[in-house]
């Protein structure tokens, strides 16, 4: 048994090994690969994670591939590197998703009994309702929440908090995919553009401008809490008026439709609607889908 071991091992072809100027001149040339890759994915996640972040991890994954590549297998260098450049890049993402699983089932909880009480009271319901309902505390409530928002997307499809895993896919999105996600960045825009004042600004100051509570707060002359309100009720918005665009099958239907709050909603969906056209929509995004505004900030023209 140890000799066929043996022999198997001496009959195998050695791997070719690349001498360091010839792994030095494969990195050399392959470097805007991993700028490449590292744009496709910031694209597709929070806007606090830090492009040098990711590029650092791309690089070193970038030079570990030149020493490992063995150009005798036939699998070209740009797709072998392109793996493991991929695969580093959702691993520093993994390390830096802090949230944990019952951070996350609380965010939905958090968010189901808010939107059941909006849709009860027909208003965004207070701390103390919502914390009731909950069954704890509104300091407790407010840890939660704090630690969700650290974690939170604004995600196209329903602004729900996902993990590195989940933000992040692999396939290279086609033409019709590409043209799809164009569609949805810009309907987003508009929806944002769309929101009453108050509401949009604090989804743009704390979302896209990533500025703390505290200092909205302050701009607005309310309370911290009172800003975790209108970010909840903005959301709800969002997400409701995102969906009777692009998802119709997952739109709300109001119990009362002549009630004020469903008259509101209904508004906003329809100034959503008034408000964009496919040349605008296409026109927040390039070619490759990347938004043409820094920080995904919504022009004037979008509102």
């Amino acid at each position: 048994m140890t000799t066929t071991v043996t022999n198997a091992a001496e009959s195998a072809p050695a791997a070719t090994v690349l001498s360091a100027a010839e792994q030095e001149e494969l990195i050399r040339t392959h470097m805007p690969l991993v700028g490449h890759l590292v744009r496709d994915m910031l694209t597709r996640i929070p806007n606090h994670i830090h492009r040098d972040d990711l590029t650092s991890a791309g690089l070193h994954a970038l030079v570990t591939a030149a020493r490992g590549w063995d150009p005798d297998r036939g699998i070209p260098f740009h797709r072998f590197a392109s793996t493991r450049i991929r695969g580093a890049i959702l691993d520093e993402l993994r390390s830096l998703d802090w949230a944990t699983r019952s951070v996350r089932t609380k965010a939905r909880a958090t968010d189901t009994t808010r939107q059941q009480l909006t849709t009860t009271l027909g208003r965004t319901p207070t701390a103390d309702e919502l914390a009731q309902a909950l069954g704890t505390t509104t300091n407790d409530l407010q840890r939660t929440d704090t630690d969700v928002q650290r974690a939170t997307v604004l995600s196209l499809q329903g602004f729900t908090t996902s993990s590195a895993d989940d933000l992040v896919t692999e396939k290279t999105p086609g033409p019709e995919d590409m043209l799809l996600r164009r569609e949805q960045i810009g309907y987003l825009h508009h929806a944002i553009g769309s929101l009453p004042e108050r509401l949009q600004t604090v989804i743009t100051e704390y979302f896209l401008h990533e500025r703390p509570m505290a200092d909205i707060a302050a701009d607005l002359g309310v309370t911290e809490s009172r800003i975790s309100q209108l970010r909840a009720e903005a959301l709800s918005l969002l997400k409701d008026g995102l969906n009777t665009h692009l998802n119709p099958e997952l739109a709300p239907v109001p119990d009362n439709p002549d009630s004020i709050t469903a008259r509101r909603r209904a508004n906003y969906y329809a100034n959503i609607a008034n408000s964009t056209s496919v040349r605008s929509r296409l026109a927040m995004t390039n070619a490759h889908g990347h938004t043409s505004y820094s920080h995904g900030r919504v022009p004037a023209s979008a509102a």
